[in-house]
């Protein structure tokens, strides 16, 4: 079994921290391990160092290298410019499948947080084990604890398979994020699961319906493959990204396909999508305050305080989000969590370069 990480990212919701090239993956938020070394330490008792790949972009690269330096080379798969989840993972299709034709990946992203660590691997194992009997397109699928309307959804159906006492469920459909209504109906049916963005799958099968579903880009990934290993390879790869478009690997195959099933499990999962979420899911005081690195909190409530360099003390505030970095300051209501990239935006119109 191969392991794609997907690691890019152009470092927006979690600024001032994160940046083009240092995105969120590369911080320390929850451990003295940055994310994508979590990422990378809970596949090596599944998967070893020489099968596990990165796809990134030019800039992140140096970052990896510092980060999991074990990383081999060749293993590194760059793409010209981010054009969402299926150019990158059909792209790292291509290459696994010419180093193993009956190859099973598993793809991942480098910024999620798993804390169920020992049923993530056994999910892998099951997986692995499916898919060399079928041929499948597994997705990963989290029972939910809470009528979430940040994440999006996916319904089973009947049980096809149960593997060392796992089910994997046929998928009936999947669902974007939900309004809060719709989130607890979901809840309480008991046949929906979130959408990790986490699969598993023979690399010669997502090819496979990558021809069907995306022709367009499957063309491209047939071109860049007649130029692997050549001197031409890097241009026709710019080509190629330039020419097709940007689109999601659930909007373009997933929802499309006959093939794909769902094992849910218990991850203790999070994709950590913004400040507001780490406030949920660090440790907080009685009144509800989150504290990272040195700080003081007095009279205040619900707060997220997050202090990597300076100390930081808040008085008689509420519902904010406070967080330092070297060269800037954010404070922001918790409600506007999800818009701090619109922020990065105006950096960049402003053309304060320096600190994006």
């Amino acid at each position: 079994m191969f392991a794609v990480i997907m690691a890019g990212g152009v470092g927006t919701r979690f600024w001032p921290h994160s940046r083009e090239k240092k995105p969120k993956q590369f911080l320390r938020i929850f451990d003295q391990r940055t994310l994508i070394q979590q990422t990378y330490d809970r596949l090596l008792p599944v998967i070893p160092n020489e099968r596990i790949y990165f796809v990134l972009n030019t800039n992140q690269k140096a970052e990896l290298l510092r980060q999991i330096p074990q990383a081999e080379e060749e293993n590194i798969i760059i793409e010209p410019f981010g054009k969402n989840t299926a150019p990158c993972i059909g792209l790292a299709a291509l290459h696994i499948q010419r180093q193993d034709p009956e190859a099973i990946m598993v793809v991942l992203p480098a910024d999620h947080l798993i804390r169920n660590i020992a049923t993530f691997q056994k999910v892998l194992r099951v997986g692995e084990k499916f898919l060399q009997q079928q041929d499948y397109l597994v997705t990963i699928g989290v029972t939910p604890d809470r009528p979430a309307t940040g994440y999006g959804y996916i319904q089973f159906s009947e049980p096809i398979a149960e593997i060392d006492g796992i089910p994997i469920y046929r998928v009936k459909t999947f669902a974007e994020k939900p309004t809060l209504d719709t989130a607890q109906r979901f809840l309480r049916s008991g046949d929906f699961v979130w959408n990790s963005g986490m699969f598993i799958w023979k690399a010669k099968i997502i090819l496979e319906e990558i021809e069907e579903f995306l022709p367009e880009f499957y063309d491209g990934l047939m071109e860049i493959e007649n130029h692997i290993g050549q001197p031409t390879y890097w241009e026709v790869v710019e080509t190629v990204y330039r020419q097709i478009r940007s689109i999601s690997i659930d909007y373009g195959v997933m929802e499309k396909s006959r093939r794909v099933c769902v094992i849910k499990s218990d991850l203790g999962w999070s994709d950590v999508g913004s400040w507001d979420e780490v406030h949920k899911l660090v440790d907080k005081d009685k009144n509800g305050n989150g504290i990272v690195g040195e700080a003081l909190v007095k009279d205040s409530r619900e707060c997220l305080i997050f202090s990597t360099d300076k100390f930081i003390a808040a008085l008689g505030v509420e519902n904010l989000i406070i967080t330092e970095s070297e060269d800037a300051i954010l404070v922001c209501h918790k409600d506007q969590a999800q818009n701090v990239r619109e922020l990065v935006e105006l950096l960049k119109r402003k053309k304060l370069k320096n600190l994006i």
